[in-house]
This record gives structure tokens, sequence and C-alpha cells, in this order.
């Protein structure tokens, strides 16, 4: 199978709530590494007290401001890289957390990088199970902040090789918050063992088998 063509920016210029579903099973790529993502959450900036935007631009979050189609990279709990996809218009800002992953591509790097970690990944379906571990395991770090996911030679890009998103999506409240728990903003491709939280009100959604391609 060919490489599929880059997002581009118009997909990513719409509210995180209606990006969010359409961005499951697209393929993150960076560099020769690939994970077909299978799970996601919503933050909406000024409206969500959850998110790092909700208390207004700093240096930290600047890149939620910014253009929609960019990485925003943030480290958390003095260990580890999260990465999000910026939602929205210019200035308006919301982005996708993005929570997990299946590994499509480079996994022996994606072992390897993972085996530097705290969390040694047993299986490889843990490599990316997770918003850090997924960071790791595709060599993003705070550099990546800002990058362009739009780029069709950009180093980290969002593909899409013709898998559609699951029909109906799995839905539930977000994971790992203290603010606004109950809205129901994280969505997830049900039965996909690759997704890191609960799978909760699935909706029968189905699981995906992902084709092989050449990044």
């Amino acid at each position: 199978m060919q490489r599929g063509p880059t997002l581009d920016r118009s997909f990513f210029d719409r509210p995180a709530l209606v990006v969010a579903p359409e961005l499951l099973n697209k393929v993150l790529v960076s560099g020769d590494r690939a994970a077909r993502i299978v799970e996601v959450e919503a933050y909406e900036g000024a409206d969500d007290p959850a998110s790092h935007a909700f208390r207004g631009p700093t240096a930290r979050n600047a890149t939620m401001f910014g253009r929609p189609g960019h990485l925003y990279v943030y480290f958390t709990h003095g260990l580890h890289w999260c990465a999000n996809a910026v939602c929205g218009p210019d200035a308006t800002p919301s982005a996708l957390l993005l929570r997990a992953g299946a590994p499509v591509a480079g996994v022996d790097q994606m072992r390897v990088a993972r085996q530097q970690g705290r969390s040694v990944a047993r299986h490889d379906r843990d490599l990316c199970r997770g918003p850090a571990r997924l960071a790791q395991a595709l060599g993003i770090d705070g550099q990546a902040d800002g990058a362009d996911l739009t780029q069709g030679r950009g180093i980290i890009r969002f593909a899409d090789d013709g898998v559609d998103p699951p029909d109906p999506p799995g839905l539930s409240p977000r994971v790992g918050i203290r603010l606004a728990v109950e809205r129901p903003w994280r969505w997830y491709v049900p039965g996909d063992p690759n997704v890191s939280g609960p799978s909760m009100n699935s909706a029968g959604g189905r699981s995906m088998k992902s084709p092989k391609a050449d990044w």
C-alpha cells in the first residue's frame, strides 16, 4: 500500500469535539515510525477547566493559541511528554490529547525507545498504549512542540491511508483528570487492544486491522 495523503489544515480547523471522532484510525507519522490513533480526548480551552489553556496563554501553552494543525507537546509530572493536535480557528485554544495508538511502522525503533523509559513495554500492544508511551515510542519530545502536522514532508504529520473511523466510536468521560470529569469527551476505537483507558459505552463498535503501509 502506498503512503497515505497528509491531512490538510482544514481538517483541524474545526471544533475539537467534531475533529475527535474523525481523527480515530488516522496515522501519526514521526520519521520512520507510525502509529494508528485509537484513542483521543478533547480539551476546549476557556470553556474547559481541565484544559491547559483555561487561564489564558502562557509560554507553556502558546502553541494551543496558534494555528490549527500544529502539535502541542507538554511535559507532565516531571517525567513524561504528551502530544496534542491543535484544533479550531486561530487563537481558539482547543486540542486533542493523543492518548493511544496501534503500531504501524518502525516497531523495532519503538521497542528501543520504550526500553529507555521507566515503564518497559512487555508486549507490542503496550508500546503506544497511553499518551506518554505514545510520545516516547514515536520519539516525540519538547522539541516537537509547534510542529506543523499538515506538512506532507514534515518529520511529524498525520496521514489518511483509507481506514475509516469506527462507526460508532467508543465514547466515555475523560480519564486521569480532576476537573470537568463528567464531560464525555474521550473517543476510542472499540475493541482495539491498544486503547489505554476503560472501554465504556462502546455502542457496539468494531475493531479494525491495521493494513501494512510503506511509510
